[in-house]
């Protein structure tokens, strides 16, 4: 299974950006995906994610500004950031709660993580 990120770069405040990830390989099924992101010197920490049947949740940092979706049949999760914030520059990772098959648990899988640098 493989996570590829792409969409990322830099941005001036104020600005926007769409991130993507696609998920490859033997998948039986997917349940959550979602983001994290990860700027210098700190944790790893939630940015949104989205379940199967399309229920979100968003860190209050992002709310209002930041809008995930995903795309079954595509495998797909997308993050739709609007009105970047200095704040907001960080590695994005890409993450997807999956099953190989009818049979085994479902597993976290990450992306390599994408530059999300936002700067005048």
């Amino acid at each position: 299974v493989q996570l590829v990120e792409s969409g990322g770069g830099l941005v001036q405040p104020g600005g926007s950006l769409r991130l993507s990830c696609a998920a490859s390989g033997s998948i039986f099924s997917i349940n959550v995906m979602g983001w994290y992101h990860q700027a210098p010197g700190k944790e790893r920490e939630l940015v949104a994610d989205i379940s199967s049947g399309g229920t979100t949740n968003y860190a209050e940092s992002v709310k209002g500004r930041f809008t995930i979706s995903r795309d079954n049949a595509k495998k797909t999760v997308f993050l739709q950031m609007n009105s970047l914030k200095p704040e907001d520059t960080a590695v994005y990772y890409c993450y997807a709660l999956i099953r190989t098959s009818p049979i085994t648990p479902s597993h976290n899988y990450w992306g390599q993580g994408t530059q999300v640098t936002v700067s005048s």
